[in-house]
Parts: C-alpha cells; sequence; structure tokens
C-alpha cells in the first residue's frame, strides 16, 4: 500500500467523524432545552396578522373601506 492510499483513507474516515459530529451537533441544538419557545414564535409568524389584515395598494385595509367607500 502506497502512502497516498493511506492518507485518502484516512481523510475520508475523519471527514466521515466531522460530517457525522457536525449532524449529530445540529439535532442537539435544534432540540436544546430552552428553544421551544423560538420555535413556538417562529412558526406563528404567518398568524400574525389575523386581526390587522394588510392594507391594500391605497394603503387602507378592509375595515377602513366599510367604514369610508
Amino acid at each position: 500500500m502506497t502512502d497516498t492510499t493511506l492518507l485518502t483513507q484516512l481523510a475520508d474516515n475523519w471527514m466521515l467523524v466531522a460530517m457525522f459530529s457536525l449532524f449529530v451537533g445540529a439535532i442537539l441544538w435544534a432540540f436544546r432545552s430552552g428553544s421551544r419557545a423560538v420555535h413556538q414564535d417562529t412558526s406563528n409568524i404567518p398568524f400574525r396578522n389575523d386581526d390587522y389584515p394588510a392594507p391594500d395598494r391605497a394603503g387602507r385595509s378592509s375595515k377602513d373601506k366599510e367604514l369610508h367607500p
């Protein structure tokens, strides 16, 4: 066996260990304690404007149109 194949095999194995460690670290970071509130807040972003609809192009909301046609 030559030195280059030995170095190639070592590099492949260490890269596998590094990528697996990165994967496990990302999973642990996502499920860490205390992150539940952050995930719930992020998941509610689409529903934040339910009480106040976005204005149309004229800058009036649908409630303003009902009051002032």
